[in-house]
């Protein structure tokens, strides 16, 4: 009599199906293990701004700007907007890569009778440091004038400021050529009208100049975006490998809740329809612009006030060509941060989620801040609800590529939580924690700077700007030997779990058709 042979099959199946499962898991544990030991912050929060040791001070200080010196790598420089308790704006540095910070005097037009707003800062090639702002003038504090000033010596004092632009400048920002020493670039949206918290007619348009002897002059400005798009804002600029300037921008589309400013300046849910994000490209130094569309249907996650809108983070991979743009999506039900990436100028991008947060769990991601270290590694900080199930209570978190271009798990930053309701406009639940935040990355660490309300209450609308130092290993994501005999353990359980489940399949064929072969036969 033959004995039936069922029952050793199906157990030869379930055997090479866990030799496969643990093989997986091997894979999986041996990878996250690298996310876990790649990075850790070093020092814990350090404040920026010097208010930050007053306990009576009521200063909101936001939208950092940090950028690094190329000559002098421990010399750092922040700029910040200050909304509380007037408006005004604050440039502070430091010559020991962070671990102190002094305060610089910011010398203003006109014996000091207007108020400095809105900065930006950037280090040019030969390590002269330039502070772009706008001035506000009058009751209404309307921005009339953009300017540049420049500093020889670390940022400890800086120049008379030069006139770059007239009118209602708005959204100031300012990128320095990382290969041509003195020269420089300015975005602005320039507004025709404005009216109380918003814009009240369309087609106001990103203009944009140049600057080639350190914004002592600057060439005629030119229109960066299409006119056809006519809801345009905040535009962030970055310079490509070759030198071709970029310009990534918001295309409101029919949104008038936000742009006309029909929330009146109250807080609520977003916009229903979608936005575009658009990037702008200029290989003449900057005299003619060609459109592309990164997304096509961005969904927005917050209200906000369209004169300070939040900003699309842009860096560039100049090593390897690669440009990549940042801001948050909300197509998933809930505000995720998002990067888009292109390796042809624009032409075609890859959209990837950063945050490693479950799907639609409710909380907030929002205002992601990249910047590319020169080994390549692709940093993202932004804040973060996760830890709050009622989505107020922020923390600061950081995520970096991985070699297989995926982001590896969260780093938090910040070693408090702190109130996302505290700042100006809070009182009209539309708190304003800022445009950006600011991050410089090195192969070996990168510095964070951001908003932080935990010395702030509802009554006093404090901010102060806090740092954190991160340490990756070798400067990057990297794979242990432990863990590279990890995954090939891993590898080789699961090739036997296949080769087995194969087998099995091979035999049961042959048994049911015989003389016929499978798909697994090697016969075949």
């Amino acid at each position: 009599m033959t004995r039936p042979r069922a029952p050793r099959a199906w157990l030869g199946a379930l055997l090479g199906l866990a030799l496969v499962l643990l093989g997986a898991g091997s894979i999986v544990l041996s990878t996250a293990s690298e996310a876990r030991r790649s990075a850790s912050v070093v020092g814990g929060n350090l404040p920026v701004n010097v208010e930050a040791g007053d306990r009576d001070a009521l200063t909101a200080h936001n939208s950092p700007a940090v950028a690094r010196n190329p000559s002098d790598p421990s010399n750092l420089a922040v700029a910040s907007r200050v909304d509380e308790p007037d408006f005004s704006c604050a440039l502070t540095i430091s010559v020991d890569g962070g671990r102190r910070w002094l305060p610089t005097k910011i010398p203003l037009p006109g014996g000091g009778r207007s108020k400095c707003f809105a900065p930006d800062l950037a280090f040019g090639a030969d390590g002269t440091l330039y502070l772009s702002f706008v001035t506000l003038s009058g009751e209404a504090n309307l921005p009339n004038a953009a300017w540049v000033a420049s500093s020889t010596d670390g940022g400890r004092t800086l120049s008379r400021p030069k006139r770059a632009a007239q009118g209602l400048v708005f959204q100031l920002r300012m990128v320095a050529d990382p290969e041509v020493p003195r020269r420089l670039y300015l975005t602005w949206l320039a507004a025709r009208e404005v009216a109380l918290r918003r814009l009240p007619t369309t087609g106001n348009a990103i203009r944009s100049a140049r600057s080639d002897d350190g914004g002592r002059s600057w060439r005629p400005s030119v229109a960066v975006n299409d006119f056809r798009r006519v809801r345009v804002l905040a535009a962030s600029p970055a310079i490509g490998a070759g030198g071709e300037v970029y310009v990534a921008y918001l295309d409101l589309q029919e949104d008038r809740l936000d742009y006309e400013g029909e929330h009146e300046g109250r807080g609520g849910p977003p916009y229903r329809g979608s936005w575009q994000l658009v990037l702008s490209r200029s290989e003449d130094g900057g005299e003619t612009w060609y459109q592309r569309v990164i997304e096509r249907r961005l969904v927005p996650t917050e209200r906000f006030i369209a004169l300070l809108p939040p900003f699309p983070s842009l860096a560039v991979d100049r090593r390897r060509d690669r440009i990549h743009v940042g801001f948050p999506d909300g197509r998933l039900g809930d505000a995720d941060i998002v990067v888009w990436t292109t390796v042809d100028r624009g032409e075609r991008w890859t959209r990837r989620r950063v945050n490693d947060t479950p799907s639609g769990d409710g909380t907030t991601q929002n205002l992601p801040e990249l910047a590319v270290a020169p080994n390549g590694r692709l940093d993202v900080v932004y804040y973060d609800r996760r830890a709050d199930p009622a989505d107020v209570r922020n923390e600061v978190s950081l995520q970096s590529s991985t070699a297989d271009g995926g982001f590896g798990k969260r780093l938090r930053l910040s070693d408090r939580q702190f109130d996302s309701r505290i700042g100006f406009g809070s009182e009209r639940e539309l708190a304003d924690l800022g445009s950006r935040l600011g991050l410089v990355s090195a192969d070996a660490r990168a510095l964070a700077v951001w908003s932080d309300t935990r010395a702030g209450s509802a009554k006093i609308r404090r901010q102060d700007l806090a740092r954190a130092v991160v340490r990756f290993q070798n400067g990057e994501p990297r794979t242990s030997g432990f863990q590279w005999v990890g995954r090939a353990v891993g590898a080789a359980l699961a090739l036997a779990g296949l080769a087995m489940l194969c087998g099995v399949a091979v035999r049961q064929r042959r048994r049911a058709r015989p003389g016929e072969n499978a798909l697994c036969d090697p016969d075949t």
